[in-house]
């Protein structure tokens, strides 16, 4: 998955830069080691939503590393009937990568990326980058071009 970003982003003339850490996935420590600000950090996680009684669909929620995840606020986003964090399982596989390296960005049809506004403040945000043990800083004008999310106010 790693190799597929940096193809994607070089391909696309993104403007980043890796970093390399000691291996680590808690958005708040991660921080640290690579030095930005939490509000800077893609938090990513995986929401399931129910949307009546047959119909799952899933969510990529991205926010800022200093927020969380509004699990109500996705649930209306997609008028569904009941939302929760998708299972360990489910998550890593529609993400391609394991928890605490989910990427901000979506290879699969049945993940919706939404990313909070909150996050595309800044100038670069910052992300493991499918590996627990290199991150990447990336312009948030290139990563918005580029992932294509649909945005919307969904961090608490």
């Amino acid at each position: 998955m790693y190799e597929r970003l940096v193809a994607l982003l070089d391909e696309q003339g993104a403007r980043y830069r890796t970093i390399d850490h000691a291996p680590e996935g808690a958005t708040e420590v991660v921080s640290e080691l690579r030095g930005n600000s939490l509000a800077q950090a893609a938090k990513c996680i995986v929401v399931m939503v129910k949307v009546g009684k047959k119909v799952t669909r899933y969510v990529l929620a991205v926010v800022p590393g200093d927020r969380r995840v509004d699990i109500g606020a996705v649930k209306a986003l997609l008028e569904g009937t009941y939302a929760s964090f998708a299972s360990r399982d489910v998550a890593e596989r529609l993400a391609g990568s394991v928890s605490g390296t989910v990427l901000p960005f979506s290879f699969d049809e049945r993940l919706e990326l939404v990313v909070d506004p909150g996050l595309l403040e800044h100038d670069e945000i910052f992300f493991n980058a499918a590996r627990l043990d290199r991150s990447l800083a990336l312009s948030a004008k290139d990563y918005a071009r580029i992932a294509a999310p649909r945005v919307e106010a969904i961090a608490g």
